[in-house]
């Protein structure tokens, strides 16, 4: 891992200082904020990112978001946000798909209303909470223009950076504040970085794991593992690796060390779940519970954990800080992806009630790596195992886990915090 440890916050304060001025391309964007929030109004920002093919807009703001799409007719979308209550009737020029925007004060909330360049449908919406040092929540609205496939991959696919160097615009010359110059270069870096992601195939070998009436869920996780893999190579933005790449056991222990050895970014195991009534169906996420973070912090300072972490210097109650900060990030972070996952696996499949849980899977452990457990579906349930054994429709399932892992690493571009192998 590097011989080394950095947390996010170090990491942070070494990004905000001079070394901030990346020599790169600034990603395109649009902001508007209100100067002063009237008294118990909400602190709303407005961002714009894309081109006129596909354009995102990000609404910032002190509480949780969630929109209603009440009229989309030619060239205007409208939606009512209930519940937000900006300073003041907002209003500002657009990029990419969107020419113009107002954001004014409704009963009961606000509304938004935007006049696009050219017809443009919205392929997705969704909310992401305040995580890793971003103490507000970001409304998504993505926009894809008329005639764009919004589920093809190449689409939001980097261009190749230039062959010769390229100077980053001051603030001066584009008129924004220093903070503000800092987080888009911070982001675009991030953009420009090819992620680690780490696919689990759950079971394997001599463990077949659960069994329906026609299939195994061995098989349709290694199947599932291959098409994820697949999907997200062609975007030529992330570095794939298996645990497991054919019908071989590798114990769960080794499932982590795979992942923190590649020094992953992202950790996703993909199984099929069992239940004892054959009408129980649809899709679950795990992520990491209390009880599996007390368990992989006992694991690390017990010594001999199949974790392998290695804290630097000799204090006992630094290590613990450390430690705790590392694992706080990372369960922050595997929360954000955990919700952004439902969002996208609820557009191709059914959820359980309550599809957001929390164990202590050994998968899950690593304190360094932002991991999720996605039960596909039950391979018990007639209708989710034949989905599960056809490849179209696995296909599509799996592609919509690859939009939600875009979209995760698209509005994430803070450092990660990670810790030295022994």
């Amino acid at each position: 891992m590097g011989g080394r440890l950095t947390t996010a916050i170090w990491a942070r304060r070494r990004a905000a200082s001079g070394g901030a001025l990346l020599g790169l391309a600034l990603f395109a964007m649009a902001w508007s904020s209100p100067s002063r929030s009237a008294e118990s109004a909400d602190s709303v920002k407005v961002r714009f990112g894309g081109d006129q093919t596909q354009t995102r807009l990000v609404i910032e703001a002190g509480r949780s978001v969630q929109g209603k799409l009440e009229n989309q007719a030619g060239r205007t979308i409208e939606l009512s946000l209930p519940g937000l209550k900006p300073p003041a009737d907002l209003d500002g020029a657009g990029r990419g798909l969107v020419q113009s925007w107002t954001l004014k004060r409704d009963s009961g909330g606000a509304k938004l209303t935007l006049t696009l360049t050219r017809k443009a449908d919205i392929s997705r919406r969704f909310l992401l909470p305040p995580a890793d040092g971003i103490d507000v929540y970001r409304y998504v609205i993505d926009l894809t223009g008329e005639g764009v496939d919004a589920a093809a991959p190449t689409s939001r696919s980097v261009a190749p950076a230039p062959a010769g160097p390229v100077s980053a615009p001051t603030p001066k010359q584009d008129g924004r504040s220093l903070a503000d110059f800092v987080q888009a270069a911070q982001a675009l870096k991030a953009r420009l970085t090819r992620k680690v992601v780490v696919i689990d195939a759950g079971h394997g070998g001599h463990d077949p794991g659960a069994m329906g009436d026609r299939a195994r869920e061995k098989d349709i996780t290694l199947a599932a593992a291959k098409m994820l893999k697949t999907r997200l190579e062609r975007t030529g933005r992330f570095k794939v690796v298996l645990t497991r790449d054919q019908d071989v056991f590798v114990p769960l222990e080794d499932r982590v060390q795979i992942a923190r050895k590649a020094n992953a970014d992202l950790f996703i195991s993909l199984h099929a779940d069992v239940g004892a009534d054959p009408a129980v169906h649809g899709a679950t996420v795990y992520t990491l519970s209390d009880q599996g973070v007390d368990r992989a912090a006992k694991g690390v300072f017990d010594g001999g954990s199949f974790l392998n972490v290695k804290l630097p210097g000799r204090d006992q109650s630094v290590k613990q800080i450390l430690l705790d900060l590392t694992q706080r990030n990372t369960r922050n972070r595997s929360g954000a992806f955990a919700e952004t996952l439902i969002d996208q696996v609820s557009r191709q499949t059914d959820l359980v009630s309550r599809s957001h849980r929390d164990a202590g899977y050994v998968v899950l452990l690593a304190p360094d790596v932002p991991a999720v457990l996605l039960e596909m579906g039950f391979i018990t349930n007639r209708h989710d195992e034949s989905q599960l054994m056809d490849p179209a429709r696995r296909g599509r399932l799996m592609n919509a886990v690859g939009e939600a892992i875009e979209t995760y690493f698209a509005d994430d571009g803070a450092p990660e915090a990670k810790l030295a192998s022994r």
